[in-house]
């Protein structure tokens, strides 16, 4: 594999900063100094900073994100939420949830079990809480459901039901960028609020906003077999 996705996979950074740390000749493999795009096996002696390569302790995390907070890694964006965090080692967030709005994200430094829950294809659910700015009638929960056409594509069927006159919960099974929200306009409402409580198996029950928790180890055994 690349050394990009070797160091990714070993949770030790990005395969964008393994670029910068190519560049800054603070890689070596067997005896010479790394390039771009390198080829290398598990069995290359790899040193970082002159340090023999390991991998570090994976790290899986369910954030409750507030609004305001960007998913995104990128450093040169404002309020974005490695920056939130601050956490003590490199990880980063499966996915996005929008700036405007709040609920469960998972962050770890596992690209593996990144990819799997990404993989929309296995019809991973997620669940969110969503209120818009004026009452809806049974209608709008039947076109819900059924499948919107937004972004020249119909989404999925997926579970639409009601929590009260301006207010629904809904399970996906895609992730279409501002799926719900392209959605509800489809039908003249305009989204005010929406959390995500829900990912597979991963709840936001007992999750403060802006705190965040580790994995049990069960969650994460039922998480690597869907």
């Amino acid at each position: 594999m690349r050394i990009n996705k070797l160091l990714s996979n070993y949770g030790i950074c990005s395969r964008k900063e393994t670029n910068r740390l190519i560049e800054e000749n603070r890689i070596i493999v067997n005896g010479k100094l790394c390039i771009k795009g390198q080829w290398v096996e598990e069995n290359d002696e790899i040193l970082l900073d002159n340090k023999p390569l390991k991998p570090i302790e994976k790290v899986y995390i369910a954030l409750n994100k507030p609004e305001g907070i960007t998913c995104t890694a990128a450093e040169d964006v404002e309020n974005n939420i490695i920056k939130f965090m601050n956490y003590k080692n490199y990880i980063f967030p499966v996915g996005r949830l929008d700036k405007e709005s709040e609920g469960l994200i998972i962050m770890t430094n596992d690209g593996d079990v990144a990819n799997k829950i990404l993989e929309s294809e296995n019809n991973h659910e997620k669940e969110y809480i969503v209120r818009v700015d004026k009452p809806f009638n049974d209608d709008f929960i039947y076109g819900m459901s059924n499948g919107v056409e937004i972004l020249n594509v119909k989404t999925r069927p997926c579970k639409v039901s009601r929590i009260n006159d301006d207010t629904f919960r809904i399970i996906l099974t895609q992730g279409l960028n501002k799926q719900i929200r392209r959605m509800s306009r489809t039908f003249g409402y305009t989204v005010i609020s929406l959390k995500r409580i829900r990912i597979m198996n991963i709840s936001i029950t007992g999750i403060e906003k802006g705190s965040w928790r580790n994995l049990t180890e069960e969650e994460l055994e039922r998480l690597k077999d869907y």
